[in-house]
């Protein structure tokens, strides 16, 4: 059930990390060759040799899969991503359209932006330079459109020069909390969130954002 954007921040008492949902094609292949290189180390030299840069890669998978849980924030519109303003531009139809750049090591699950329902999920096939590219707005993407307190609210997800899959969590239809987990990108990428007119931008280019946390509005 959607919850009221103007509620007390969830009780997580019980905060941890778990690994995201979609990451197992790239994460169970690099553990399982770690694991398999370790212990067969201490036989051959070989092995050793192997072991070293294949568990420093399993650690950075490990580490980039990261999903931890959030207390969510109040707020009428919430970041649906961790990463960094890039830019915040007026559109024409009146909307402000405000892009966040995810580097490789920020989490990628994406979440969502405000309670509502899901209205289209669409998948657009595209390019892959990287994300903070000009040209980036013709990558591969998914395009969000949620039915809101606020009206339509857009947000897309856009893969990067390494980012190749974006991986939504629900299908049209879903209803959604604020700060639901919503998709996966893998790798640097990019999300954009287009905010309604008269809905003031409350964050500023080269701000830090946390999903679920920062708030993008002002009242």
């Amino acid at each position: 059930m959607p919850h009221s954007q103007t509620s007390a921040p969830r009780d997580n008492s019980r905060l941890g990390v778990r690994i995201a949902r979609g990451a197992s094609p790239w994460l169970l292949p690099t553990v399982a060759t770690a694991a398999l290189s370790l212990s067969r180390a201490r036989k051959s030299g070989r092995w050793a040799a192997v072991a070293v840069p294949t568990t420093a890669l399993a650690a950075g998978m490990l580490w980039f899969f990261r999903d931890p849980e959030r207390e969510i924030a109040e707020g009428r519109v919430i970041s649906p991503a961790d990463g960094v303003v890039q830019s915040i531009m007026p559109w024409k139809d009146g909307r402000t359209r405000v892009a966040i750049f995810m580097s490789p090591l920020n989490v990628h699950v994406n979440r969502a932006p405000l309670a509502g329902t899901v209205t289209s999920v669409e998948h657009v096939p595209g390019g892959f330079v990287p994300a903070f590219n000009k040209e980036s707005e013709n990558n591969e993407r998914v395009v969000w459109h949620f039915d809101t307190e606020l009206g339509d609210i857009e947000m897309v997800q856009i893969a990067g020069a390494v980012a190749r899959r974006i991986v939504p969590y629900i299908p049209q239809g879903t209803k959604v909390e604020q700060g639901e987990r919503i998709g996966l990108i893998r790798f640097g990428s990019r999300v954009d969130i287009y905010l309604p007119e008269g809905v003031e931008v409350g964050v500023e280019v080269g701000q830090a954002t946390t999903a679920g946390v920062t708030r993008i509005d002002r009242d």
